[in-house]
């Protein structure tokens, strides 16, 4: 028998409790708690998915984050098919690829590939990309194949909108944008090209030496504070569309 005034005393107990956060008391689990020797070693995605770029020496595979809420700038001095293997896996993670480019030609296969620019992939003539309207369930990509001396953009970085900028040799306008730049990819390139690379982006004496003797396919990617070589092994779709790995044009 329980007296009148117990339920009603009980709830109020229940309401206070859950009042001051103490609900349903669930299993105990230790705290999770870093110290702060160890929080340079949290690290937390910033965007919500990732490009697969290819592997590391480790075999372990490397995923560049391009879609971002913050401008990124991506540059990379190599070649057109690396460039175009990265704007078709950021494609397939469901952002807009936007390609700035003096030589449509050399895209037009991808555009039809993908039905015809209605799914992912548009071409523009240099100077002429129009506002992308970039956003979180939007984020766009825009690559700029515009040559040794590319001009100023009409289309920068900014939230959800990454830049990437193909430079197919080292140029007088290559030590600016690799200061701008977030992160940084250099493929095979001459033993002067790596002297200069070297200087400019504080290479090591082993990296700078390996540059002119880099594999088609492989990528030395530099961000703020990693470095690392990757190899890109196409699917056996883009190898239909795009070929093997190379490093010429």
């Amino acid at each position: 028998m329980v007296a009148d005034g117990a339920v009603p005393s009980a709830v109020r107990r229940a309401g206070e409790r859950l009042r001051h956060g103490l609900g349903l008391i669930g299993p105990r689990h230790g705290r999770h708690v870093l110290s702060a020797g160890q929080l340079d070693a949290l690290a937390l995605p910033i965007g919500d998915d990732g490009v697969v770029a290819g592997v590391d020496t480790e075999g372990h595979p490397a995923v560049l984050g391009i879609n971002r809420p913050t401008p990124y700038d991506v540059v990379l001095i190599g070649g057109l098919w690396t460039a175009q293997v990265l704007a078709l896996r950021t494609a397939a993670t469901g952002a807009r690829v936007a390609v700035e480019t003096g030589r449509p030609q050399s895209w037009m296969q991808m555009v039809h590939a993908m039905g015809g620019g209605q799914n992912g992939l548009s071409v523009y003539e240099v100077g002429r990309v129009p506002p992308q309207g970039a956003s979180a369930g939007t984020p766009v990509l825009v690559v700029r194949d515009c040559g040794m001396r590319p001009p100023r953009g009409r289309v920068g970085s900014g939230p959800w909108q990454s830049v990437l900028t193909l430079l197919p040799y080292l140029s007088p306008v290559a030590p600016r944008l690799l200061r701008q730049a977030r992160l940084a990819g250099v493929q095979r390139v001459s033993p002067d090209e790596a002297a200069e690379l070297g200087r400019v982006m504080g290479l090591s004496r082993a990296e700078r030496e390996s540059l002119p003797a880099l594999p088609d396919g492989v990528t030395l990617w530099c961000g703020d504070r990693d470095r690392q070589y990757v190899m890109t092994q196409p699917t056996d779709a883009e190898t239909g569309l795009l070929g093997t790995p190379r490093r010429m044009d």
